[in-house]
């Protein structure tokens, strides 16, 4: 049972709690692609053969772990390594991945997504807290974050507590007076209610609550919608 009066601060996923993720993915990785045509023709050729770009991602896994957080610098070290294999410039990594960067920023938020920013800022202190490599700024929606921490700047992902710790810390306040909001049951929900937080998980599809996760607890409030969140933290 979600606990309204002991919450004074939000923190917030945001990949698939604001926007969906993968059509976004999916965009930026096409115009990588046509820049990539425009500019190392080599490399999106040998992008273009089937199983090239799954056995590049396996390399930089076991090649790579140390950049296992950040997921700007994989991308970019991936793009590297097919440029050396094609023969192209590897120089060309940084400005092909500004390419997929900048599209990455171009999202398409759920419907409730923007009134329920606005909503949670007009009443409380929010950090974003993301695996991902989005930014706030450049997405557009900088203005309702009192703080935005990833798992790149941290060196930890969620579920890790520590991270939602640094998101308290964050805020200035106690773990226990944050409210997480964020879609993923292992992620967000169970590793927001190990940091000793109440949680809100947005479950737009509707799932069960995992029996593995039982262990933690469930979350505090289990909802369709932000919208419907934020009609519970009105009532």
């Amino acid at each position: 049972m979600l606990n309204v009066a002991r919450i004074r601060a939000i923190s917030i996923d945001l990949d698939d709690t604001l926007w969906p993720i993968w059509p976004t993915i999916e965009r930026a990785e096409r115009v990588l692609h046509a820049w990539l045509q425009a500019h190392a023709p080599q490399t999106a050729a040998l992008s273009a053969v089937p199983g090239t770009l799954r056995e590049v991602r396996d390399h930089m896994n076991i090649h790579r772990a140390d950049l296992a957080h950040d997921l700007s610098a994989l991308r970019r070290e991936s793009i590297r390594t097919l440029l050396v294999r094609a023969g192209d410039d590897p120089a060309l990594a940084e400005p092909a991945f500004e390419a997929f960067f900048a599209e990455r920023q171009r999202v398409e938020f759920f419907d409730d997504a923007l009134p329920a920013l606005a909503f949670l800022a007009s009443r409380f202190p929010v950090v974003a807290l993301s695996n991902g490599n989005a930014d706030v700024h450049r997405v557009g929606i900088g203005q309702h974050f009192t703080a935005a921490l990833s798992a790149r700047e941290l060196g930890l992902a969620k579920p890790d507590p520590r991270m939602f710790h640094a998101g308290a810390k964050a805020l200035g306040v106690p773990p226990q007076d944050v409210l997480h909001v964020g879609d993923d049951a292992q992620l967000d929900v169970a590793g927001g209610l190990s940091a000793g937080m109440q949680v809100a998980w947005i479950n737009r599809p509707g799932h069960a609550w995992h029996p593995e996760l039982h262990r933690h607890g469930q979350p505090q409030l289990d909802c369709r919608s932000l919208a419907e969140l934020c009609d519970r933290l009105r009532g």
